[in-house]
């Protein structure tokens, strides 16, 4: 089956972001730096060494969160405007966890609540820019 992975830029903090999310997910966390480039590569490769190449987050089996800082190979401005990413929980309970969490040092765009359409939903935009949307099916079918 084809898997589909969200892959995200940022603008130097990488790391930082990643490390958070790390903490949200309780998930191992791999990175590699540009440094960790071998010789043989290195002028593909301009960015500063300590800069973060890509770090991988499994969520589950299914899903991994993937991301890099932006560098001059991209040539674009790091915007997180137009995608948010979207989480559907097994319950109540984990997807207020994930949304206090993710919503700690961010802003919070829609709290938790019962929806219209049979959700439990929220939005928030954490503290580096990404969008969430969280949710739980009530009445899954």
């Amino acid at each position: 089956m084809t898997k589909l992975n969200p892959y995200l830029f940022f603008d130097g903090n990488c790391e930082d972001a990643f490390n958070f999310y790390k903490s949200v997910f309780g998930k191992d966390l791999r990175i590699a730096r540009y440094k960790d480039v071998p010789q043989t590569d290195r002028q593909i490769f301009h960015e500063e060494d300590a800069k973060i190449m890509h770090a991988s987050l499994p969520i589950n089996a299914e899903t991994t969160l993937m991301g890099a800082d932006m560098t001059g190979l991209y040539k674009q401005p790091v915007s997180t405007t137009n995608f948010a990413l979207y989480i559907n929980t097994d319950n109540k309970e984990e997807a207020d966890r994930l949304f206090n969490e993710l919503s700690s040092g961010g802003q919070i765009k829609m709290a938790m609540s019962e929806t219209f359409w049979g959700s439990y939903y929220g939005l928030v935009t954490d503290k580096f820019g990404i969008n969430w949307k969280i949710t739980f099916d009530l009445n899954p079918e």
